[in-house]
């Protein structure tokens, strides 16, 4: 980057803890932190400030208070914080599912086909640039979805029912042979656990649901959380809920970063 460390303020984005982590994965998180700062401090650099990428992300899309939902690559995280601050005592729901999980549904789906491919690059790729989440798991099946899409070096491929039905896992888990909470589920929980904390003046911050991550970005995704938590949730929360894709795409953690960054007290 050509950058002068020891002119340059550092933001550092970190993994966020849960109420429930292990003393063991607290002091590995601790030690994770303190190389960091260690490495950074060898190269000078005046100040380091360390936010997780939940935090990030509510950042980007220009709020401090909310739920975000980080569907990372092994798991998602869905992490209340309220005026900027994540609000453990509620709880950092975890839900075994991730980009890796969506991305070897595919691959099944596929095979079942008898689709040749030469990685799981290209399997990914397609999830990327294919895959959408149904709003009507139901009504989606009875629908022409067929649609091609060229992989650098392979030729091209052509999905129908595997577009959708690769998304529907994160509502569904059993469909993938996983056993855990649907999506909606662990969020329309969090939320429960956010009313009943009472916080004082503020009776509604947990409404707002921001996505993050890459498998975030699947087309059709917060319209469908949107409806499944409406469905499932009670009156008093339903209303008002609205669910936020990534305000930035996969880069939303940066550009969270990008906008506190002239903050002052982030540099202390």
């Amino acid at each position: 980057m050509q950058v002068k460390p020891s002119t340059q303020p550092v933001v550092v984005s970190i993994p966020v803890s849960h109420y429930d982590d292990t003393e063991s994965a607290k002091a590995a998180r601790k030690q994770l932190k303190a190389a960091i700062y260690s490495v950074l401090f060898e190269m000078d650099v005046p100040a380091v400030c360390a936010i997780n990428q939940a935090s990030l992300t509510l950042y980007a899309a220009r709020r401090t208070s909310g739920i975000v939902v980080n569907i990372g690559f092994h798991a998602t995280s869905v992490v209340p914080i309220l005026r900027g601050k994540v609000m453990r005592e509620v709880g950092v729901k975890v839900v075994g599912q991730g980009a890796l999980k969506l991305t070897g549904f595919l691959k099944e789906l596929m095979q079942q086909q008898n689709m040749n491919y030469e990685s799981l690059f290209t399997v990914r790729t397609l999830k990327e640039n294919l895959c959408y989440v149904a709003a009507d798991y139901e009504a989606e099946l009875s629908k022409d979805t067929e649609a091609s899409f060229e992989v650098s070096g392979e030729g091209w491929f052509t999905l129908s029912k595997e577009r959708f039905q690769t998304g529907e896992i994160l509502f569904q888990p059993l469909m993938g042979g996983i056993h855990a909470m649907g999506l909606h589920q662990a969020v329309a929980l969090c939320m429960d656990h956010c009313q009943a904390a009472a916080v004082m003046g503020d009776d509604g911050w947990f409404k707002t649901v921001v996505l993050a991550g890459g498998t975030a970005c699947l087309p059709g995704l917060p319209e469908r959380l949107e409806k499944e938590l409406r469905k499932i949730c009670p009156v008093a929360i339903s209303n008002g809920i609205r669910v936020i894709p990534p305000p930035y795409g996969i880069d939303s953690a940066w550009f969270g970063a990008k906008l506190i960054s002239n903050v002052s007290c982030c540099a202390s």
